[in-house]
């Protein structure tokens, strides 16, 4: 099976103290993958690195299909940051603002919004001020306006560090869902638990190493009905 990316001897050095190192990573399509570590460790620069977001002095990242331009290849993944911003306005301008930028006429944008705000839960929550959000809330709207580009890799950094326990499983079963719309996820995570909860794959990355560096067969991953399965609470 083709992978959805995949990163080959990629170093990054930021001033004396830090340098990224990852020799090889592979994603697979329709997997969920956590990515643990200390603080500081690189989680964050690895996620920008994987959304094209900032490039690596050294190495390459590819993308399935390889040959598309720089910018055909960012429309493909989407990082949400640990505490997103939330433009001023509705949950429909929030999500309607980027698909304008890419030129998506009105009626497929109304479509979008539709259809992505069932995926998260928030049916009813279009016409909502983004000032009037919870938590909770905020981080699934903000999931949702990166789920509008319909991307193939969504990247996640922490994604439950704001939310209270009442939002926690909510928010946990939404995200195993996401591979049966054809998403590959990879959050970070400091819970180690939460990975085991979602059977997500490991990925341990410490003072800038990747420790598991080795391409993982799709057959020897979890899917996400056994995941989600798994994750439920009784």
């Amino acid at each position: 099976m083709q992978t959805v990316i995949s990163l080959r001897d990629i170093q990054v050095s930021q001033g004396d103290n830090f340098r990224l190192s990852v020799e090889s990573l592979d994603l697979y399509p329709r997997q969920i993958y956590a990515l643990t570590g200390p603080n500081g460790a690189g989680k964050s620069t690895l996620l920008r690195i994987m959304a094209l977001l900032a490039l690596p002095q050294q190495g390459s990242v590819r993308f399935a299909g390889g040959a598309s331009s720089f910018a055909e290849q960012r429309k493909r993944v989407t990082l949400v940051e640990q505490s997103p911003y939330l433009f001023q306005g509705s949950v429909a301008d929030n999500l309607a603002y980027g698909l304008k930028l890419r030129g998506i006429d009105g009626k497929e944008q109304r479509r979008r919004i539709e259809l992505t705000l069932s995926i998260v839960g928030l049916e009813d929550f279009a016409l909502r001020m983004a000032k009037e959000l919870s938590g909770g809330e905020i981080q699934r709207v903000a999931l949702a306006r990166a789920l509008v580009f319909k991307p193939e890799l969504l990247l996640l950094d922490e994604p439950t560090a704001n939310i209270d326990s009442k939002s926690l499983q909510a928010f946990e079963a939404l995200l195993c869902r996401l591979p049966k719309y054809g998403v590959t996820v990879l959050f970070s995570t400091h819970d180690l638990s939460q990975s085991e909860r979602l059977g997500a794959k490991l990925l341990r990355i410490e003072n800038g190493r990747l420790l598991n560096e080795f391409p993982v067969a799709p057959e020897s991953l979890p899917t996400y009905k056994r995941s989600c399965d798994a994750g439920r609470k009784p």
